[in-house]
């Protein structure tokens, strides 16, 4: 979905005519787009008109990202079709309704209720903090709302203001149940990278769990508290990393301890998840601060919501998938989370290393020609999007065809006042360079990602700037296995390969290779009776270098299809470890 500062689902009270000079754009022969409503990095809603039903409805265009791979692209389209024929099981008032979704030149549309309104964030930031019977009908609607999506099996996974719509009937409704915005589920490798809003997101998602429904709870205790202090619950302006340690790691804000809506939202941001309050304790605590039927609470202006000129109607086609470098995809609010189905309580899994060597999982990364930085979430060991196995075939297909090396000078600085981290390797020419940085457990560390065109294979620098003496190699390989492969995959270690200690060393590089096999996250783990069962997982093979130096640890990682190991080991890993040289 669109930012939260711009219009997100929320159409004008009437329709605006397409100008008399542009073509006339129809959807699937049926849906004529009037007027632009929003548009985000990932997609773009517009004012449309249903010519077979002869009513006013939001068309959802989904956008892919620049330089995707064409497979991975196929399979996100079909996932954008799945998940919003799935939530289409969702009917309620309170609740964004899904008409249809259609294809048009091989993209999916998704055409959605059209619901005059302002986002809850918008009011907000236009009138300023609510009254205890605004919010008690905020805080009601939601609930509803929420009911019917986890009696569905639905989490929503992104509650917050933006995604709150409050219309000029006075109608509340939750939206963007995150339809759109699966195309930031772009799987790289065998690690996902999904957008997200790190002042509303729970502690336990922030920490690398599966959402849950419980996580919703959470969201709209930050969402109630964001209405009544006018501000968010953690800091959405500031450094990312900042915010998302508070979030997992600090106190839980509260209101007044006064007020009447301060035990419903302690009840709801407690960071045990089994301990927050239930939807129906919320709406029953909830009821006696209802205002009386048909009494007028918010002032929408429907002048706010005129949509922008129809001659944005004609948009440039998206790039070439495979090409390119990725630009940073976050606005300053970069909507939803992609939902989810509920498959009961995940095992719990500790804190202490969720996402490779992060326990909290998120990164920071620009493209290779240095645009803005991007907040991302990374989930460790599940792709987001279904990877389908490579056919069998030679080692040598199964490698990106161009492997000519060439030398590239990056940095993987940890802070903006590192001055460290500028190390230099050797990497295919056509390969996409991502920069990251990630916070959690055993310590902080930056990483540049350079990735395949096609996405099979990936090289991967990381830095533990002042690593020694706090930490030893053993934190980093104790935390291997759960970092690198889901709980329902498996993990297989080849023994270590310790080097020679340098002088300025506190320990010996070590050389090893794992293997991980991983079903996809729309595939049940096969049983090893299953016939097909091979056939039904990703496997993947990953080099690791560990290597100390000074008070850092560098890592190289290079993973490829555990099919080419053999081939990746001989022409990437060994050529590209050999050439890995970081400065001082």
């Amino acid at each position: 979905m669109p930012p939260a500062d711009t219009p997100s689902d929320q159409p004008e009270p009437t329709d605006v005519p397409v100008e008399p000079d542009l073509p006339v754009r129809r959807i699937a022969e049926r849906y004529r787009l009037n007027g632009l409503l929003g548009r985000g990095a990932m997609g773009t809603v517009w004012s449309a008109h249903d010519e077979m039903l002869g009513r006013r409805v939001a068309v959802k265009e989904v956008r892919l990202p620049p330089g995707i791979p064409v497979a991975e692209a196929d399979a996100l389209r079909e996932r954008t079709l799945r998940e919003a024929r799935a939530i289409a099981v969702l009917s309620h008032p309170n609740v964004i309704t899904l008409y249809d979704v259609v294809r048009q030149d091989g993209e999916p549309f998704v055409v959605m209720e059209l619901l005059p309104s302002l986002s809850l964030a918008e009011l907000v930031r236009e009138q300023g903090p609510l009254s205890t019977t605004q919010a008690a009908a905020i805080g009601d609607a939601v609930a509803a709302a929420l009911e019917a999506a986890h009696r569905a099996g639905v989490t929503h996974r992104d509650v917050k203001p933006g995604n709150v719509l409050v219309g000029v009937d006075g109608q509340i409704k939750l939206t963007d149940f995150g339809i759109a915005r699966s195309v930031s589920d772009h799987t790289l490798t065998s690690t996902g990278i999904m957008l997200g809003t790190p002042a509303f997101i729970s502690p336990e998602v922030a920490s690398g769990d599966p959402a849950t429904p419980s996580a919703d709870l959470w969201g709209l205790g930050a969402t109630l508290f964001a209405a009544l202090e006018a501000r968010p619950p953690y800091d959405a302006d500031g450094d990312p990393l900042d915010t998302v340690t508070e979030v997992v790691h600090g106190e839980v804000p509260q209101v007044d301890a006064e007020h009447p809506l301060h035990p419903v939202i302690a009840g709801l941001m407690t960071k045990e998840t089994g301990s927050r309050m239930s939807l129906a304790e919320v709406r029953r605590l909830l009821h006696p601060l209802l205002p009386e039927p048909g009494e007028r609470l918010f002032e929408v202006n429907p002048k706010d919501l005129q949509p922008e000129s129809a001659e944005l109607l004609e948009q440039p086609r998206t790039p070439t998938p495979g090409s390119g470098v990725l630009p940073a995809l976050l606005a300053s609010d970069p909507g939803p989370l992609p939902f989810m189905t509920s498959a009961g309580e995940p095992r719990r899994r500790s804190r202490t290393g969720k996402v490779l060597l992060a326990a909290l999982a998120f990164v920071l990364f620009t493209g290779a020609s240095g645009g803005g930085f991007a907040l991302a979430r990374v989930l460790g060991g599940k792709p987001v999007l279904p990877t389908t196995a490579p056919a069998r075939t030679t080692e040598q297909q199964l490698l990106s065809p161009v492997l000519e090396l060439g030398p590239r000078t990056e940095r993987a600085s940890s802070t903006p006042n590192d001055s460290g981290g500028e190390f230099t390797v050797n990497v295919p020419k056509d390969w996409t360079t991502f920069r990251e940085l990630r916070v959690g457990s055993p310590a902080v560390s930056a990483a540049v990602r350079f990735v395949s065109a096609d996405g099979r294979q990936e090289l991967v620098i990381e830095r533990f700037a002042n690593y020694y003496p706090q930490f030893r190699l053993s934190n980093f390989l104790s935390n291997l296995p759960r970092n690198a492969v889901s709980t329902q995959g498996t993990y297989n270690e080849t023994p270590t390969r310790p080097g020679t200690k340098a002088p300025d060393s506190p320990e010996a590089p070590v050389e090893l290779l794992y293997r991980v096999a991983d079903p996809g996250p729309f595939t049940t783990v096969p049983k090893p009776t299953d016939s097909g069962a091979e056939g039904n997982l990703v496997r993947r093979s990953t080099y690791l270098l560990l290597l100390p130096k000074v008070r850092d640890l560098w890592v190289v990682q290079v993973t490829v299809p555990t099919e080419s190991e053999d081939t990746g080991q001989k022409e990437l890993f060994g050529p590209m470890a050999a050439s890995f040289i970081p400065a001082g």
